[in-house]
């Protein structure tokens, strides 16, 4: 096996690691605009439950000084396939999704902006509240006139 495939599986935990940051960081801004432009799939409860778990989830691990499951994951792949976790003998992927999703700031700068977000988050349910979403009946299954009877 060569290095890029030991480093394949690594390589994947951390694009969906990167697919799920992308989710909570652009959530926000669709909603918004969703609510705006009448998008109705904006108020989907499982849209936005999951939004709001996720993000309390990253939260939660942030102010207990937790790291991230899918970092631990990651880590562990690429240090099975003889890598760190960051430097020489990172594959393009893990090189570029890394530098995207990776920042170095303090926990409590990290704390301090998720936080916030969060906040932003539970503010834009009230702002753009949840909403179920009924499929409109056929015209012939509403309730008033038969358009079968002539």
């Amino acid at each position: 096996m060569t290095d890029g495939q030991m480093l394949l599986p690594a390589d994947a935990v951390l694009a969906a690691h990167f697919l799920i940051a992308a989710f909570n960081a652009l959530s926000l801004p669709v909603i918004w605009l969703g609510g705006l432009l009448g998008w109705r799939f904006v108020r989907n409860p499982w849209f936005r439950f999951s939004h709001v778990g996720l993000m309390g989830f990253v939260l939660a691990e942030t102010v207990a000084g937790a790291l991230c499951p899918l970092t631990v994951w990651e880590t562990a792949l690429r240090r099975a396939a003889g890598h760190g976790p960051a430097g020489e003998g990172q594959t393009f992927v893990g090189y570029w999704l890394g530098r995207l999703l990776f920042h170095d700031f303090t926990q409590t700068q990290f704390a301090v902006a998720y936080g916030l977000f969060f906040g932003l988050i539970l503010l834009t349910l009230l702002l753009v509240p949840v909403g179920r979403t009924r499929k409109k009946l056929p015209e012939s299954r509403q309730g008033g006139k038969d358009n079968n009877l002539k």
